[in-house]
């Protein structure tokens, strides 16, 4: 059983899209979809520097766009048919909706482009910002949180939450860690997943309303409370509302485990979700696909299912 998995903000890293030049009509996949969002995607993906692809606004198409070109170069030559299931963390959520058919990758990018701007701007709103948060005992870290003001944003699994709220408070949680906790800063513009959120949801709602949504012809989990979703209008409120509610990739691994997974792949830009799989799904098979060269390890893990 073998689980496609699609990354989040803060995978992009400056360059990631070169090795993928190699590939016939990759520049053209990406010029298009860079025309349908209003973003030189193919520039970002290549030349611009970490600050610049670090915006909100351009981060969010952009890993969307490198995992649905990924997406398209994996499961070419009908291996869709021998993949189980799919998931995607955070943004990620938007390409697993393309990957299961319940968006097309036309309006998969149209909303993505949107929920970028929607973000920006509500994090524009206060300074707030997010730390992720390793080794504290759960139960005491909410304590600290819910003193603090804080929201716990990602529940990641092998020990990790992501927490989010004022910088104040954040460098406050910093100062005085959860017992055998660390604390670190991210480089990200807001408090993504937390009450700070919710000026995007309105518009994200409305932007939902307009597109189709077909229910999923691949198995989908998600970020919601790491369920199936059957049915492609409720996915999309689930994923409307997870701007502003917490990622719960724990509980998703945690159905990869009761289904039965054999194998997870990553797409672009990979590296994150495998990582805590190794950690959380401990002995699966994993391949994290960041450049062309990891796709044959890729097809070989799904060719095994045949």
């Amino acid at each position: 059983m073998i689980v496609i998995v699609c990354p989040g903000q803060g995978s992009q890293t400056p360059g990631f899209l070169e090795p993928w030049l190699s590939i016939p009509d990759f520049s053209a996949d990406l010029t298009e979809m860079s025309d349908a969002v209003g973003i030189d995607l193919l520039a970002h993906g290549t030349v611009s520097d970490a600050d610049t692809i670090r915006n909100t606004a351009v981060a969010q198409p952009l890993i969307v766009a490198a995992g649905l070109l990924t997406l398209k170069a994996l499961l070419a030559d009908g291996r869709r048919e021998l993949v189980a299931g799919i998931a995607g963390h955070s943004v990620g959520e938007i390409t697993a909706a393309a990957g299961a058919g319940i968006l097309s990758s036309t309006d998969a990018l149209r909303f993505v482009r949107e929920r970028g701007l929607a973000m920006q701007a509500a994090s524009a709103l206060e300074p707030t910002g997010m730390s992720a948060v390793i080794g504290a005992d759960e139960a005491e870290l909410l304590g600290r949180l819910e003193a603090l003001q804080l929201e716990p944003a990602n529940f990641n699994g092998a020990g990790q939450i992501v927490v989010a709220g004022a910088l104040s408070a954040l460098t406050e949680l910093a100062a005085a860690p959860p017992t055998r906790a660390r604390v670190i800063p991210l480089q990200v513009a807001g408090a993504f997943h937390s009450r700070y959120m919710r000026p995007a949801v309105h518009h994200l709602s409305t932007v939902a309303a307009s597109l189709d949504a077909f229910d999923p012809s691949l198995l989908i989990w998600s970020n919601s409370d790491g369920q199936p979703v059957l049915e492609g209008s409720r996915f999309m409120e689930l994923l409307v509302g997870q701007v502003s509610s917490p990622v719960r990739w724990d509980k998703c691994m945690a159905s990869f485990g009761a289904a039965g997974v054999t194998g997870i792949i990553e797409v672009a830009p990979a590296g994150a979700l495998v990582g805590l799989a190794k950690r959380g799904l401990k002995g699966i098979p994993t391949v994290a696909i960041k450049t062309p060269d990891d796709l044959p390890a890729a097809y070989e893990l799904i060719d095994k299912q045949s």
